[in-house]
């Protein structure tokens, strides 16, 4: 496995079309000073000693070196040793819905700002678990495959919002049958789903999909959002709230009957969220009370480094190019290596 171990220094590489241009600049200004003296060639049989190819070439072999050197100051490394790193923990896939009736704002500041600030924290929690997303509206899709990689879990989960989904509704029966799917079939791990919605759902059978679930063994979760008084949808962009086809402003519900009985199916327990973190810390202790698994994650974990490779190609052309001079050398002449690019 290849990386840089600083990156940042790789911005510098910006310096060498710039250098590039103002080198190019000045070639093309020094040919209309030496045109205003006269016939160029004319005036080329009276500087023998003046190559129109050398300063390109000794140019070139500079910006190399300086893109070299950025290269070594990046420092490249190579990964020799995977490693398969052993861990106590269990594995959990998160059904986020994503409908349109998530932007409601019930709860602070809407449902699904809030789902996301649970699953962040839900995040921070874990240690040696590993972890994926589902999200879903009218069709359900994975998000991010179950990993032990908290860092793309988050930012994977700062880019949800209604617009991933086109076709809207909650199917929630989908999106539990898509997280059965995402678990590895042959890990010994605990396993459990956690299902974030207001549980309107539209679509299919979702309790026959916790029931499902509960028979291969994983627990099904359900977090609640929103209240059963419920609220409007707010319409992104606008100060106006969706509307049914009869112009009455649709107002969006929490279905506890629904969240109640998907969360039995599944052998788990259900919680309303509102605007305390007492939610994730009833989830968070059903998580604990699962039997930790030892689970194998692949790491390189030993990294080597590469940069003397390129500080010596680097060194190598640094020379040649202090025996490079800009003006025909007589003692060098006689090797002809030049001629036929000077004459054109």
């Amino acid at each position: 496995m290849f990386r840089f171990a600083e990156p940042e220094y790789l911005y510098l590489l910006l310096v060498v079309p710039l250098l590039t241009l103002i080198f190019v600049f000045y070639r093309i200004r020094k040919r209309k000073n030496i045109a205003a003296f006269g016939d160029p060639d004319l005036l080329e049989g009276l500087m023998p000693n003046v190559s129109t190819v050398r300063p390109t070439v000794k140019f070139i072999m500079q910006m190399v070196v300086l893109m070299l050197l950025v290269v070594v100051l990046a420092r490249p490394q190579f990964g020799t040793k995977a490693e398969e790193v052993k861990r106590q923990g269990i594995e959990v896939m998160i059904a986020l819905d994503i409908s349109n009736s998530m932007m409601a704002t019930d709860v602070a500041p809407n449902r699904l700002a809030k789902s996301k600030q649970i699953l962040s924290q839900l995040i921070d929690n874990m240690s040696n678990d590993k972890v994926g997303l589902v999200v879903f509206a009218g069709d359900a899709f994975t998000q991010l495959p179950i990993t032990a990689d908290y860092v793309s879990a988050k930012m994977f989960l700062s880019t949800i919002s209604p617009k991933l989904i086109a076709r809207q509704g909650t199917a929630i029966g989908s999106a539990v049958d898509l997280a059965i799917k995402s678990f590895n079939p042959k890990s010994p791990a605990s396993k459990a789903i956690i299902l974030i919605t207001d549980g309107e759902n539209h679509e299919d059978n979702a309790v026959e999909a916790a029931r499902l679930a509960q028979k291969e063994g994983i627990v099904v979760h359900v977090i609640g959002m929103g209240r059963p008084e419920g609220a409007p949808i707010p319409v992104d962009g606008t100060m106006s709230f969706w509307k049914d086809k009869d112009g009455n402003v649709v107002v969006s519900k929490l279905n506890e009957v629904m969240c109640n009985d998907i969360a039995s199916a599944g052998q788990g327990v259900y919680v309303r969220a509102d605007n305390t973190n007492a939610a994730l810390r009833a989830v968070s202790n059903e998580l604990d009370q699962l039997a930790k698994t030892e689970l194998t994650t692949t790491t390189f974990s030993n990294y080597n480094e590469q940069f003397q490779s390129f500080a010596i190609i680097a060194l190598v052309l640094l020379l040649m190019d202090i025996f490079v001079l800009e003006r025909i050398n007589k003692r060098f002449s006689r090797l002809k290596i030049f001629d036929l690019k000077e004459k054109l």
